[in-house]
């Protein structure tokens, strides 16, 4: 989901353009083509949509759905890259031992080489606790070097032996934050407080689902 100005009036005045329907192992979800997992992540980090929903859909319950998804999409690709498994999944934009890249699926989005990157899991927290938990509390067990004095790094590739050098303010910022929702809830409870973000949300149609 995305917002595009529409015309200046008194009053800003957006038009939300909304992703078209996907559909995969029998889920049925909004995105938009060639956008990684984060995209469903970010906004709920702050906003609470939990129980809410608008014209077009229940936010919260649709990044369930694209969240499950993009686990079933990576272990679909364990007869290639041997390392994904319950244990390990997760795809989103990061860099790889070539550089950035913006990667990703279902569909396949771009150069898929079987690295894992660990905030595609920690921002999945309030989505799949159990199967994103498993994997992060895997990765400190058997991968040290994906651990460092900050925090998880941005990525790093089990195949190949190579770790990125990084790590990401971003990153761990979507990581702790999604982790202290699914936790107490503390950051949508305190957000949700401020009357901006409430008004925000009845101007956008938002209902109780």
């Amino acid at each position: 989901m995305c917002w595009q100005w529409r015309r200046p009036t008194r009053r800003l005045r957006f038009r939300r353009r909304v992703g078209r329907r996907f559909s995969y192992q029998g889920l049925t979800y909004i995105s938009s083509p060639n956008t990684p997992l984060f995209t469903h992540q970010y906004s709920h980090a702050w906003f609470d949509f939990r129980n809410k929903k608008d014209a077009f859909a229940d936010y919260f319950q649709n990044s369930i759905k694209a969240t499950t998804a993009h686990r079933l999409f990576c272990l679909s690709l364990a007869p290639q890259f041997s390392d994904y498994s319950d244990n390990l999944w997760g795809i989103s934009s990061s860099d790889s031992k070539n550089g950035y890249v913006a990667w990703g699926g279902p569909p396949t989005i771009g150069p898929i080489d079987g690295s894992i990157v660990p905030c595609a899991t920690a921002g999945s927290l309030p989505f799949l606790f159990t199967q994103a938990i498993q994997v992060l509390r895997w990765i400190r067990g058997h991968y040290p070097q994906a651990w460092q004095r900050y925090g998880y790094v941005d990525a790093f590739n089990p195949l190949s032996g190579w770790y990125d050098a990084d790590v990401i303010g971003i990153d761990v910022g979507i990581s702790i934050l999604m982790a202290e929702n699914q936790r107490t809830g503390f950051v949508w409870s305190t957000f949700m407080k401020d009357p901006d973000a409430q008004n925000g949300m009845s101007l956008a149609g938002f209902q109780p689902a």
